[in-house]
């Protein structure tokens, strides 16, 4: 090292400390600027930092509550030590967009910049991370009064060095390019190959020495907790070996007093320097040479600038995990499995290699039954099993809460070997559990979606396997693909329909066939597209019910088809009744009768006049819940009749338990009435059993004459159907009702 210019080097301890403190001159306060959204912080981190000293002077505070303002402020403000920097606030990445304005556009390069969030868990994208400058990254959670202290003491710290440092053009040139050096590195290995280097070039020698590191979270720090990680070349031996296994008793010895002092030591013929939490570990780093006072200023100067960028590559580390790997099992999570998933994709081993969901049975019961810290145990120990049994030859992921992921050849992934991981119990908390698991299939050879289409497909496939039954399988086909997104563009449409109000309610008039006088009608919700194309009933009304919709869209029909009576009554109909479909969804909704007393009450419709119609399958899901609920109905004084009755499996004793109203034949019994006398025997017997229960009957889609004359000849006096009227709008009702 060229020694000529050492003279002009300023360093900290010929600026400040006792120096300083000696000549009596007064020290102006370390400027702290906090950052943040949230009043509670600033005053909590006031409150924590207010009346300490850090280098024997006392802080002082800017504030500002959004980006915008700290642009403002930070624009007229120079001297500032530590930034305190919320990560977010108007927007998601307004912290770093304000690191960006800071060093780049402001050219602050010496403040300290530490960021928080209060959302634990968050974490900034690593490209952003790698690319802005930051000097610390903390949650406030973890940040207590101690160690919100300590760490604005360490960056007070190195921003005072930093400082000093600028001083001298040469001293500053060296600790910065030496540091620039390090950042570039990726990982935290080339990152200490990358130490031993850059003190090779700041001590202008060949130095001989070695970087050891302690395991993650690991305590008491000693000797027996730290690896070497990287060295030079004469310690090359000891590579990847714990220090405990070093034969050199001085040199143990000289690093046992390092870990005891907790600060770099030097001795006569070695140093170590000392950084300590550094992404939850402690590093040292050994250096065979004795070392002179002037070179300990710089090295030590150097140390700071060192921990900021071994703090960096930690937390880039960090975040890698938390991006990529799952903190529960340690498997890789859903997106280190859709860029595992490409690059199968793009090569040759996609011709033979399978994707598979894998959904463990019932799992949400265990974990209920027998708590979430135990289903976290049991999720790790199907984990295990599954990395035990298909090791490094598959790919194997968790991307939900229950459900892993496996990737590999199809010799391998198959719902046989899969399912024989499951074959023997699992033993968790000294409890066996027996489980199973249903899976879905995606073969990628000749597959020409990407990543995600390839996810989405499997779990296309894992759900049609739920749908047959729990413990099976199913390989993705293309028309099943087609068939759920198509299903899921018209939940889509469906749910915009129904917000633009395209969907519209008609009516279709029941008659007494004997005098052919309308005595009611029955409300059926319609559907008319944008370019004003019909959709079938029986397509979109399984949809509806299938999202959820039905109860929103179900609850309208039922307004509307009651505001429809009062306005029919007023008109002088005041005989006239109104039959509403009702789903399963909706019926069994808690919510229900609340939303069925509401409507009547809110639209004043007479009670009597409204028929609830809800079909045969439904009655017989759970009859006794039905009783009640048509107990409740029937308190309110509305009516209930059996849609669709004949094409279920009644039980006739439940049947006389319901105590219905009416029962309606079905279309299909109707079309059975012909020429023949056998014809039309279900539509009888269903006549005559509702004449046995003392029930009214009716009988929907009466197209003929001779279908009306039959059913009236068993006894059946109602219908509905286009012998009489097509479903009609509400102004068409009126008119239809004025000529009948």
């Amino acid at each position: 090292m060229n020694h000529a210019n050492d003279d002009a080097l300023v360093f900290m301890d010929e600026l400040s400390g006792e120096h300083l403190e000696q000549s009596n001159l007064p020290q102006p306060s370390w400027r702290i600027m906090i950052i943040d959204d949230d009043p509670d912080v600033h005053s909590a981190t006031m409150f924590a930092l207010g009346n300490l000293e850090i280098q024997n002077r006392s802080l002082s505070f800017l504030h500002a509550y959004s980006a915008s303002e700290a642009r403002e402020i930070l624009a007229k403000e120079s001297n500032i030590a530590v930034i305190l920097l919320d990560v977010v606030m108007e927007q998601e990445d307004a912290g770093l967009t304000l690191v960006n304005y800071v060093r780049k556009t402001l050219g602050m390069h010496d403040v300290r910049i530490i960021l928080r969030t209060g959302q634990p868990g968050y974490a900034p994208e690593i490209d952003a991370i790698r690319d802005y400058d930051i000097n610390d990254y903390k949650t406030k959670s973890e940040l207590t009064r101690t160690k919100l202290y300590t760490t604005v003491t360490s960056a007070i710290r190195s921003y005072e060095q930093i400082c000093s440092i600028s001083a001298n053009q040469r001293g500053l040139e060296l600790i910065v390019n030496a540091s620039t050096e390090l950042m570039s590195q990726k990982g935290l290995q080339n990152f200490a190959s990358g130490v031993l280097q850059q003190i090779n070039f700041l001590l202008s020698r060949k130095i001989e020495g070695f970087v050891a590191c302690s395991k993650e979270d690991s305590e008491p720090i000693d000797i027996v907790n730290l690896t070497i990680i990287a060295s030079s070349s004469h310690f090359s031996q000891l590579l990847e070996q714990e220090l405990k296994k070093i034969e050199s008793n001085e040199l143990l010895d000289t690093l046992g007093k390092c870990l005891d002092s907790k600060k770099n030591y030097y001795s006569t013929n070695s140093t170590v320097l000392f950084f300590d939490n550094v992404g939850q570990r402690t590093i040292c780093v050994y250096i065979e040479a004795s070392i002179s006072e002037l070179d300990k200023r710089l090295l030590e100067v150097f140390c700071s600038n060192v921990a900021v960028g071994l703090n960096n590559v930690m937390l880039t580390s960090r975040l890698h995990k938390f991006a990529y790997f799952d903190p529960l099992t340690g498997l890789a999570n859903r997106l280190k499995l859709l860029q595992t998933l490409n690059e199968t994709l793009g090569s040759n081993a996609k011709e033979k290699s399978v994707l598979s969901l894998i959904d463990i049975d019932h799992f949400a019961e265990t974990n209920d039954a027998l708590g979430h810290q135990f289903g976290d145990l049991l999720l790790c120990s199907v984990a295990k099993r599954l990395l035990d049994h298909f090791g490094t030859a598959c790919h194997l992921a968790r991307v939900g809460g229950d459900t892993f992921a496996l990737l590999g050849d199809e010799n391998l992934v198959s719902p046989e070997k899969i399912s024989s991981v499951f074959h023997l119990p699992f033993n968790v908390d000294q409890q066996e559990v027996q489980l199973s698991s249903t899976i879905g299939l995606v073969r990628l050879a000749n597959y020409d979606g990407g990543s995600s289409d390839a996810l989405k497909d499997t779990n296309i496939a894992l759900k049609r396997a739920k749908s047959h039954q729990r413990s099976s399988f199913s390989y993705f086909t293309v028309d099943m693909g087609v068939e759920i997104r198509e299903r899921v563009r018209m939940m889509h449409a469906l749910r915009a329909a129904f917000e633009n109000e395209r969907l519209f309610v008609v009516y279709q008039p029941q008659i007494d066939m004997r005098t052919g006088n309308a005595i009611g009608a029955e409300a059926l919700l319609r559907w008319k597209t944008e370019d004003g194309q019909f959709v079938p009933p029986d397509q979109f009304i399984p949809i509806a019910e299938y999202s959820g919709l039905i109860v929103d869209i179900g609850e309208w029909v039922l307004r509307s088809a009651c505001f429809e009576l009062l306005e029919l009554h007023k008109l002088g109909f005041s005989d006239f009744k109104m039959a509403v479909n009702v789903s399963q969804a909706q019926f069994s909704h808690p919510l229900f009768l609340q939303s069925l007393e509401r409507a009547l009450q809110d639209t004043k419709a007479p009670a009597n006049c409204v028929e609830l119609e809800i079909t045969e399958s439904m009655a017989m899901t759970d009859p006794e819940l039905l009783i009640q609920t048509l107990q409740h109905i029937q308190h309110l004084g509305a009516q209930v009749s059996i849609d669709d009755f004949g094409t279920g499996f009644s039980s006739l004793s439940h049947l006389q338990k319901l105590n219905v109203d009416k029962l309606k034949i079905d279309r299909a019994f109707v079309n059975e009435i012909g020429d023949k006398s056998s014809e039309g025997s279900i539509a009888k017997m269903i006549v005559q059993l509702s004449q046995s229960l003392n029930i009214k009957v009716i009988a929907e889609g009466v197209e003929t004459q001779q279908q009306a004359e039959t059913l009236m000849s068993y006894g059946c006096h109602f219908a509905q159907g286009y012998l009489y009227a097509k479903p009609l709008t509400k102004l068409d009702l009126r008119n239809w009702l004025s000529s009948h």
